[in-house]
């Protein structure tokens, strides 16, 4: 007998074939004698009750998700603030008007800034709503429905065409007054107010409506804010445009270098702000510019490789120095986009807005003030640029690409979905507001202000009907209606392939559910019951287990990934896997060689498969198209190829499923019956 065949398969010289990526950490245990299976580890006490989602998914979870979530909770509270403010005007208007134009300075030597208070809201505050605003618009171009490019013209016209056509029409009721030229008034959508409403609006709403709705007003915010700085700012001084451009370049060359500080970037967005305001430019442009430039990335494993033995350091030496390197390489796992999100995002969605809307909504409603409104070319002009160009123009664009395009660019929802974003779109607040304040004074601000307000209760009564009405169509006609025939946007790069995935279900489905999983996971162990109802509840859902061992974290997972490819060679690959998600904790060598055992498998053969590796190759094929797909961490579950973030509870993941299953039933019929032709690989 050789050297290498004495040794046992966990020695760190034992020959191993190429695994590939499965091979970047220690070797598996070693292999021996049978051993009685051990009771499930418990799963409460210490790890706390099931939340249906890792501490990594609640991290990897899409900021689109969160950023929907977090509006439709801050969107009763922005229209708290706007019935503050009247309730205010109205009841004490000498106070708050006293209040919002009390001028504040910050001074240092000679040299000082002065605004009243509302201004330091709108062109201070407000400079942190419009970064998170291009935080998201970046997360969009680079891991959603926008990086892939050609899927831009779409949502590009349908956004230009829903401030075009209004603006227009508020131009046409306006014209040849000294009104006309706050057209900016009618133009732009507030985010997330009307995100927030479509939330309220419950299941009616499909996700996907969501997501269309918010790659549309990333142009809207972009070129609303652009119109801003150069129609609605004054007259422009050069010098102190020149020195923002500079600071501007400053950013951009450390970004290039890699800077990732964030003190220097917050140091020289605040020169850049200064700057602006001394120009004459509105300085709120330099929130979404840095927003823009802030890149967003799914966390590559060697970070999270680097970051877990960053932790297990600590964890083994617990100073203060190692909890400050482990803390820091957990942060350095995230794009800054992900980190900063979470950070800024609550602050404008439950502070910044409702106050800002606070500052600006506050308008006296009494009779003379409403009969002279309701006849004011300014209301007017806002109200039915909102509520009837804004889903005209945002509709017909989206027809005219379609059209000019032969049909190859679809919209990734059906015309029922398309028209009510166009109607939800009316919704204009925040940058609606702001025009307002710099383009029109006295009456005519009011007016325009009781516009925008009318025209965002409107919109948001004829988006309700909209989708009341599609609601109450034939399942035949209502699935397109709201869902479209558009393919989707894969996500999971390895097309599940019977030849060789490993398949619980009908072997041809309507829907499919790949998880990414380490047998070694507690988490995948928690979400196993999940899995399994899911299974008994849906029986046309076709599941198939993929590889991915942590051996960072997880030292035996490896190892036991091989061992249910080689249980699978003898015809046992689920047995084997329902068994080892229910023994987590006794994973080493010995112990999988007994459970061979206790299922009537050739022990010898098993035992010799796991010494000599015989099957690390194929579970590293699962490792490399995790790597491709973007996974780093488990469970991660794909749907019909689409990712899901978040929890993974029945109640989540069944709808989920729900909604695969009604897409997949449009886009493909002969899928959504379920017709089967090929049998699965294993059952």
């Amino acid at each position: 007998m050789s050297a290498d065949e004495a040794r046992e398969p966990g020695d760190p010289q034992a020959r191993q074939p190429n695994a590939g990526p499965a091979s970047r950490s220690s070797p598996p245990p070693a292999v021996g004698p049978s051993a009685q299976p051990a009771p499930r580890r418990s799963t409460s006490g210490a790890t706390g009750a099931f939340s249906g989602t890792t501490a990594w998914a609640r991290t990897l979870g899409t900021p689109l998700q969160r950023f929907l979530g977090t509006e439709a909770g801050s969107a009763a509270v922005l229209l708290a603030g706007a019935v503050i403010a009247l309730v205010w005007a109205n009841v004490a208007p000498e106070s708050y008007h006293a209040v919002w134009n009390a001028a504040l300075s910050v001074r240092l030597e000679d040299w000082s800034i002065t605004l009243d208070l509302r201004g330091w809201v709108n062109s201070g505050l407000m400079t942190f709503f419009f970064f998170v605003v291009g935080l998201e618009a970046r997360r969009e171009f680079d891991l959603g429905d926008l990086r892939e490019r050609s899927r831009f013209a779409l949502p590009l016209a349908a956004g230009l065409g829903g401030m075009l056509v209004p603006a227009l029409i508020y131009v046409a009721i306006n014209a040849g007054g000294a009104s006309a030229h706050a057209w900016g008034v009618a133009m732009s959508t507030d985010t997330a107010f009307a995100l927030g409403m479509l939330a309220l609006f419950g299941r009616a709403v499909p996700d996907a409506v969501r997501a269309f709705l918010l790659t549309a007003l990333v142009v809207d915010d972009v070129v609303a804010l652009v119109v801003i700085a150069t129609v609605y700012s004054s007259d422009v001084a050069l010098r102190p445009l020149l020195m923002a451009l500079a600071f501007f370049a400053v950013v951009l060359a450390m970004r290039r270098i890699g800077v990732r500080y964030g003190l220097a970037y917050f140091v020289c967005g605040l020169a850049i702000w200064v700057c602006l305001l001394f120009s004459g430019i509105d300085p709120i442009v330099v929130g979404l510019a840095m927003g823009l430039l802030t890149y967003a990335y799914n966390p590559p494993g060697d970070a999270l490789d680097r970051a877990a033995e960053l932790f297990r350091r600590f964890r083994e030496q617990p100073t203060p120095q190692l909890a400050r390197s482990a803390e820091s390489g957990l942060a350095a796992s995230l794009s800054a986009n992900e980190r900063l999100q979470q950070i800024y995002l609550p602050w404008t969605s439950f502070v910044i807005v409702p106050l800002f809307a606070v500052a600006n909504a506050g308008i006296s409603l009494d009779a003379s003030f409403l009969s002279r409104a309701v006849h004011s070319p300014v209301t007017l002009g806002v109200i039915a640029g909102y509520v009837l160009g804004k889903p005209l123009g945002f509709t017909g664009a989206t027809w005219l690409v379609t059209r000019l395009s032969g049909g190859r660019v679809l919209p990734p929802v059906g015309w029922a979905s398309v028209f009510g974003g166009g109607t939800i779109a009316g919704i204009g607040f925040t940058v609606s507001l702001l025009i307002a304040s710099r383009s029109l004074a006295g009456d005519h601000l009011e007016e325009a202000t009781f516009g925008v307000l009318a025209a965002a209760a409107l919109a948001a009564g004829a988006t309700w009907g909209v989708f009341r009405l599609a609601a109450r169509l034939p399942v035949a006609r209502r699935l397109p209606a709201l869902l479209g025939y558009a393919e989707p946007l894969l996500d999971l790069t390895q097309p599940v392939d019977p030849r060789n995935d490993h398949i619980r279900g009908p072997a041809r489905s309507p829907v499919t559910v790949v998880e990414y999983g380490d047998f070694e996971c507690p988490y995948c162990g928690r979400a196993e019951p999940v899995v399994r109802e899911l299974l008994a509840d849906q029986g046309d859902v076709r599941y198939v287990w993929r590889h991915l061992p942590l051996q960072q974290v997880h030292p035996h997972a490896a190892l036991a990934a091989e061992s249910t490819e080689a249980a699978g060679a003898q015809g046992a690959f689920w047995p084997m896997h329902d068994l080892l998600l229910t023994r987590q904790d006794h994973l080493t060598g010995k112990e999988l060689v007994g459970y061979a055992e206790d299922l009537g498998l050739d022990v010898d053969r098993f035992r010799e498969d796991l010494r000599e590796h015989r099957f690390a190759a194929r579970v590293a094929e699962d490792v490399q198209s995790a790597e491709l797909s973007g996974v780093a961490g488990t469970p991660t579950f794909f749907i019909n190829g689409r990712r899901h973030y978040g929890a993974y509870d029945i109640a989540t993941l069944t709808a989920a499923v729900d909604a695969a299953r009604a897409r997949a039933a449009v886009t493909d019929p002969d899928q959504g019956r379920g017709s089967g032709r090929r049998a699965s690989r294993t059952t």
